[in-house]
């Protein structure tokens, strides 16, 4: 059952409203139940899950996936026949067949390694977290309780979706963008899920199989040289086209300027649009009308600032100087110069924060060293060699010399959830959570992992750093995808609202966090129920009125539903249960009615 608590009282209550249903098919004998402390069954690495995958059936389709990917939760069975567009000419037929048939060598060369269990899509993608098909709209869902009259729109939320069976080393972050969409209109709800049409996905899809090379899963070590030499190979040979971008668009979601952006930091954005009916069609890869360069990147986690309504941007590159660019846009879409910032080394930048005049980024310790492939080696990797640190730089600054860093050793934020400025101290706060071991979501570690709240401030008068965690030791849990009041993001703000990623990765429901007095309401989805990001939906200027909305599966009935839980209270409002399966994903938005009305068509 679903339950609320607070960290001062071990009184749970029941707030979870119930519907009757008929139960689906349940896992099987072979799956492994995980408590916080796992025994004999323990697995070290980013994703802890059931030992069995589920994967649709699949062949591959010219048309809409949506008609042609039953899904098929008995069966991981998986095949497909390569199909060479109609447009390659012999010579591109016969270089086909021959690089397939390198491919298939590597490949049978692999399979007498195991895999590590960070890339091992046995692991990554079993139970909930493996991939469903498309569903087209599906109107009137059963609802328990009331759908609250101030949720008018629609909720999107990303994931990394699978289109083919992994046929070699597949971490979670690898897959296909998918944007599940529940729209909520009147009380009454629909719900359609669809992948993000990027040119990776749309190309493979016509090959019939995967041809890209995975970025974390596949690329480490000497076979991750062969595949890029293959992929290479392909794209002389004309068989690929890596000029309109790689990337799988399954991370971040971001409204702005009439545009709803699906994005991951290996590619520009893609323009998904939702339909009237409450459908979702890409429009295509999105360069803010060319003023994103084609070969460029924009991390999955721009900042919109919600007083001056302007975009702040991030983009990293791994190979060539400089390795990191800051940039922002108008309300009205307009960019500004880029602003190199100076790092030695490549770093993974995988998210930063803002506040009323500064910029606020990230330069930890774990970043991309491509040489190590050479040595056999994972090119993401730990430097222990490296201090981390943080840089503060105005908002409006034309070129990055301003830029202040102050060191917080030991210190790996994979999110920030915000920031702000306290000029009495000359303090910029930030409020992430510390995660450790800093790279055992891409490397395998013997050691827990470990993701704590933390409150960091940079005094910028003295350039020291202080850091505390934010919930006392006997309370905490690991806090990791979730959010701030969006109209506060920048500005000083006394709740989050975070996941509680227990037992890791899973979600077993999300916590109020105070952080100023580290006080913690916990609302648990439900026994055997887990989620993902809970999304606050604000609906006054009070910081904490409004709604969670969460995607939970059920992991005994194997359903998934929409929860709605009161943000001041913890009760649950309302459950709609949805037509099919949802997986455990990524990070999501809200767009209101009155948005929705307004989108732009290109």
């Amino acid at each position: 059952m679903a339950v609320a608590s607070t960290s001062s009282s071990t009184n749970w209550v029941n707030t979870r409203p119930t519907f009757s249903s008929s139960p689906r098919r349940r896992l099987g004998s072979s799956s492994i139940c995980y408590s916080k402390k796992l025994n004999s069954k323990t697995i070290h690495c980013a994703i802890e899950t059931q030992s069995i995958i589920h994967f649709p059936n699949r062949s591959p389709c010219k048309e809409s996936t949506s008609t042609c990917h039953p899904e098929s939760p008995s069966s991981s069975s998986f095949s497909y026949s390569p199909v060479a567009p109609r447009n390659w000419n012999l010579f591109q037929k016969a270089a086909a067949m021959a690089l397939d048939a390198i491919e298939n060598g590597l490949r049978t060369r692999e399979k007498k390694h195991p895999l590590p269990k960070t890339v091992d899509p046995d692991v990554q993608i079993a139970g909930n977290f493996s991939p469903v098909p498309e569903q087209p709209v599906r109107h009137f869902l059963p609802v328990a309780g009331k759908i609250p009259d101030d949720i008018q729109g629609v909720y999107l939320r990303n994931g990394a979706n699978p289109f083919f069976q992994p046929t070699s080393g597949h971490h979670l972050f690898d897959g296909d963008g998918m944007i599940y969409a529940v729209k909520f209109d009147q009380g009454s709800a629909s719900y359609a899920c669809r992948f993000t049409e990027t040119q990776r996905h749309v190309q493979e899809r016509a090959i019939g199989k995967p041809i890209f090379p995975k970025a974390i899963g596949e690329l480490h070590g000497h076979s991750g040289i062969a595949k890029l030499l293959l992929f290479y190979a392909r794209g002389l040979c004309g068989l690929v086209d890596c000029s309109q971008g790689i990337g799988v668009a399954n991370a971040g979601l971001v409204y702005f300027n009439n545009h709803l952006l699906a994005m991951s930091e290996d590619d520009l954005p893609y323009h998904v649009r939702v339909t009237p009916s409450g459908d979702l069609k890409t429009v295509g890869r999105y360069s803010f009308n060319d003023q994103l360069k084609l070969n460029s990147t924009m991390i999955a986690h721009p900042k919109l600032d919600p007083v001056s309504g302007e975009l702040f941007a991030l983009s990293y590159d791994v190979i060539k100087k400089p390795y990191l660019k800051y940039f922002r846009f108008s309300p009205e879409g307009k960019k500004s110069e880029d602003v190199a910032i100076d790092l030695k080394t490549p770093t993974m930048v995988h998210d930063f924060a803002i506040t009323e005049n500064f910029v606020v980024i990230p330069d930890h310790q774990v970043v991309f060293n491509m040489s190590e492939m050479i040595t056999g080696g994972s090119p993401v990797v730990y430097d222990n060699e490296k201090v981390s640190r943080f840089g503060v730089l105005d908002k409006y600054a034309s070129d990055g010399s301003g830029i202040k860093w102050i060191e917080v050793p030991d210190c790996f934020c994979f999110h920030l959830w915000n920031a702000w400025e306290e000029p009495e101290s000359g303090e910029v706060v930030v409020i992430g959570s510390c995660m450790t071991p800093a790279d055992s979501i891409f490397n395998e570690s013997d050691k827990e992992l470990k993701s704590v709240l933390s409150e960091i401030r940079l005094n910028l008068k003295t350039g020291e750093s202080s850091r505390r965690a934010i919930i006392s030791p006997e309370n905490d849990v690991n806090l990791e995808i979730g959010m701030v009041n969006k109209n506060l993001l920048g500005r000083k703000t006394t709740y989050a609202y975070l996941a509680v990623a227990e037992p890791w990765p899973k979600v077993s429901g999300f916590a109020k966090v105070n952080l100023s007095t580290g006080e913690t309401s916990k609302f648990i989805y439900g026994d055997s129920k887990y989620g993902g990001e809970p999304l606050f939906l604000p609906n006054s200027e009070n910081e904490d009125d409004g709604h969670v909305l969460a995607f939970v599966h059920d992991e005994k009935t194997w359903e998934s539903e929409i929860q709605i839980v009161n943000s001041k209270t913890l009760e649950l409002e309302a459950t709609v249960k949805l037509p099919t399966r949802v997986p455990y994903g990524f990070h999501g938005t809200f767009i209101n009615t009155d948005d929705l009305a307004t989108q732009a068509l290109s």
